[in-house]
């Protein structure tokens, strides 16, 4: 397992992992259904995190505009989310971004939407009365 992608420490030595075991152990002890957590349990859920990562980016970089730019954006990330049934789970984590003004629109839209449908319902109570 030590012939993957591993990273370096501070005084230059190969690790395992990249990603800091201290934070992922935080992050696992928020849970809580977590007592305590195994220093093996601890890398491999690293280790499977950063292959996660990895795999997600590469993938979106792929299938992404990532190519013709040779960088990986946010928009590609959110529109893997959207469009790949293995990520659709990250849809809400990585949304589309959408313009302020824009934003607002909808909001405005949805809510005379909303009133309209509360006058028709009012008006079909009355009706019935």
């Amino acid at each position: 397992m030590a012939d993957g992608v591993a990273g370096r420490d501070k005084c230059g030595e190969q690790r395992l992992v990249s990603l800091p075991l201290s934070r992922i152990r935080v992050i696992m002890k928020s849970s809580p259904e977590v007592s305590s957590i195994n220093q093996e349990a601890l890398v491999l859920t690293a280790k499977a995190t950063e292959l996660f990562v990895q795999y997600l980016a590469t993938y979106s970089y792929r299938h992404g505009s990532g190519k013709e730019k040779k960088a990986l954006t946010y928009s590609d990330l959110s529109n893997t989310a959207e469009e790949s049934e293995t990520f659709q789970f990250l849809a809400d984590i990585l949304p589309k971004k959408i313009l302020a003004s824009k934003y607002l629109k909808m909001l405005k839209e949805k809510r005379e939407d909303d009133q309209e449908e509360e006058k028709d319902e009012s008006d079909a109570d009355e009706a019935e009365s």
